[in-house]
Parts: C-alpha cells; sequence; structure tokens
C-alpha cells in the first residue's frame, strides 16, 4: 500500500464547510483569493475548499463518517499541502524526463487494491488518510512518480539515505518555484517540502504490513 504524507484529525460535521477558512491574500494583494502561489500559478481558495468539500462529503457518506471527520483535522492545511506538493513533484519528474502513463496508474491501483484487500478497502484506507475516493488515481500516480524520481537519481526510496535524497532534489525544485503561502495557512519549508504547520512529508514509503498496523 501507498502511504499518504501526513495524518489529519477534525472536529464535527461542521467542518463540511468550515475546515477551510475564508481567505482573500496570499501574502500580499497582489494575489486576491489565493491560497498559494506556486511558479506564478495560483491555488484557489475555491479549489481548496471544494477539495476538502469533496472529502467530507465521501467521509460524511460513510458508515464511520463521524470518526473519520473527527480524526481528520486540519483538513484544510493537509490538502493545501498536498496541492503545492503536486505541483512540486510534477515539475521535479518533468525535469528528470520521468513520465507515469494511464496503464501504469491502472496496474497500480489494481496492486494497492488488492493489498488493501479490494478496492472498498482502498477507498475507506484513503479517506481515513483525507483523500476523497476520487483523488486515488492521483495519489497512485505521486507515488509511482517518487519510484520513478527515485530511480533517476540511483536511490532507494525505502532508505533513510534515499529520502533524503528525494527531499533534496525536491527541495530544490520547491526553491526554484518560488512557493508563496497565506500567511493564514502558515509558511512553506522549502528545506523539508511541506507546508510548516503540517507534520509529516509527504515521501514516507512503508509496506502493506505497516500501512495495516
Amino acid at each position: 500500500m501507498f502511504r499518504r504524507r501526513t495524518a489529519l484529525s477534525v472536529s464535527a460535521a461542521a467542518a463540511l464547510l468550515a475546515a477551510t477558512p475564508l481567505l482573500t491574500a496570499c501574502g500580499s494583494e497582489a494575489h486576491p483569493g489565493a491560497a498559494a502561489i506556486v511558479d506564478g500559478k495560483r491555488i484557489t481558495v475555491a479549489q481548496l475548499q471544494t477539495r476538502v468539500k469533496d472529502v467530507r462529503a465521501a467521509q460524511a457518506a460513510s458508515p464511520e463518517g463521524n470518526q473519520l471527520i473527527a480524526n481528520t483535522g486540519r483538513l484544510g492545511l493537509s490538502t493545501l499541502n498536498g496541492m503545492i506538493f503536486d505541483e512540486v513533484l510534477a515539475r521535479s519528474a518533468a525535469d528528470a524526463g520521468v513520465t507515469v502513463t494511464r496503464a501504469d496508474v491502472q496496474k497500480g491501483r489494481a496492486a494497492a487494491e488488492e493489498q488493501a484487500g479490494g478496492p472498498a478497502r482502498l477507498k475507506q484506507m484513503w479517506l481515513q488518510q483525507g483523500i476523497a475516493p476520487d483523488r486515488i488515481d492521483a495519489v497512485v500516480r505521486n507515488q509511482l512518480l517518487l519510484d520513478g524520481l527515485a530511480k533517476h537519481l540511483h536511490v532507494d526510496r525505502a532508505t533513510p539515505t534515499g529520502q533524503r535524497t528525494l527531499v533534496q532534489a525536491l527541495a530544490k525544485t520547491s526553491r526554484s518555484l518560488g512557493v508563496d503561502v497565506n500567511p493564514r495557512y502558515g509558511t512553506w519549508d522549502d528545506q523539508q517540502v511541506i507546508l510548516g504547520q503540517t507534520k509529516e512529508p509527504w515521501i514516507v514509503p512503508s509496506t502493506p504490513r505497516q500501512q495495516q498496523a
């Protein structure tokens, strides 16, 4: 199983609409309505709120909805962290000539579903991590891009040395993209490639056994 980068936790059903604060600027008045700017590209508050609402709606529809919502707090922060990381990883992979096809994603998802115990179980596991079902392919793609980037760098992603090398490569890309986060969400850490108020980096590999523990 693939593992996501952050652990989350929030409160109650009202979080369906309130998980992301309403903001009007990104560090300056030059970017109204933006939660972050990455290489001049706006990640808008509206886009972030939509992503959060999709997760909350999927969680609310689950029999374990109350528990899922309670265990995935600060969802706005972790979601923005992921949206920024997507851009950094995509650029790093492109610069390294790493590509992932739709067939690769389908194969990777099938393997993840088998390891999880079926498609429904995989969706539930990702909901526990704040990932909506329609984002699973994107998460699988990211994991494959990380694998490809590790191969390009001639490192083993499962080792501490390999992780450090990956972080260094992603940090270099992150700095070049000039990530600017709305201060109400915190500060982007180029060195660790995470949003400062989140706790864990994306690229923490795990085996199926570790994921189930």
